[in-house]
């Protein structure tokens, strides 16, 4: 769009610019654009939400979660049924999202297979707040990124364990003896929530994005039909 200003009307959703091509079609559901277009920023100042609601980045979000054609959560809506319900539902869920009312749903229970025979729980979201879960981390992740160790290969864009094992092969080159693998069992079950709320505040001095992530971190778990 190039910063331009993109007017719509109100009830259509997919009109293409003639600029978008196919990409536009298959996953423009929030069309309204920014002020000024601005759709990414690397700080964690005050309008550090308005960057997370940016239609850019809701877009991309959205497509992210449709190509990873994530499983349904505890609504059981899947990807397939995510695009139009963004159509029919973009006005209120941004101004929930807006106003602080949004609360998100309480997380499915799913467990799989690990290599020594136990088995790893996960919690689902829906796909929606996948997608919102999704547009908080396009704007953290280079945020972030900036305060890693350049020798931390753990769950980073473009970073892969083969890269940790060349690192690895590197210090033994260089005459190192040791490699210490460490795990901490159940981290996300057991990590302390007020101290990682904190920690998040030191960086990021808009509350309202504070605030929503809280609310992720509260919403519960659905396991067998119990909360």
């Amino acid at each position: 769009m190039n910063g331009r200003e993109q007017k719509t009307d109100k009830d259509a959703y997919f009109q293409k610019d003639r600029a978008a091509l196919e990409s536009y079609a298959e996953g423009q559901t929030f069309l309204w654009m920014t002020e000024k277009g601005d759709t990414n920023t690397t700080t964690g100042g005050a309008k550090l939400f308005e960057f997370i609601l940016s239609p850019a980045n809701l877009n991309s979000a959205y497509k992210q979660v449709k190509r990873n054609n994530w499983s349904g959560g505890i609504d059981g809506m899947d990807t397939e049924a995510l695009r139009l319900y963004l159509q029919t539902h973009r006005e209120s869920l941004q101004s929930s999202l807006q106003e602080g009312n949004y609360n998100p749903q309480p997380v499915r229970r799913a467990e799989i297979p690990k290599d020594n025979g136990r088995k790893r729980q996960l919690g689902i979201p829906t796909v929606v707040d996948r997608v919102i879960q999704q547009a908080i981390t396009q704007q953290l992740s280079p945020i972030y990124e900036r305060q890693f160790s350049p020798t931390s290969y753990g769950f980073r864009p473009r970073r892969s364990a083969h890269q940790a094992i060349m690192q690895c092969q590197n210090n033994a080159n260089e005459g190192y003896r040791y490699v210490v693998d460490m795990d901490l069992e159940k981290f996300f079950d057991n990590v302390n929530q007020s101290k990682l709320i904190e920690v998040l505040s030191r960086t990021i001095s808009d509350g309202r994005v504070v605030s929503l992530i809280h609310k992720y971190l509260r919403a519960g778990v659905m396991a067998e039909g119990q909360y």
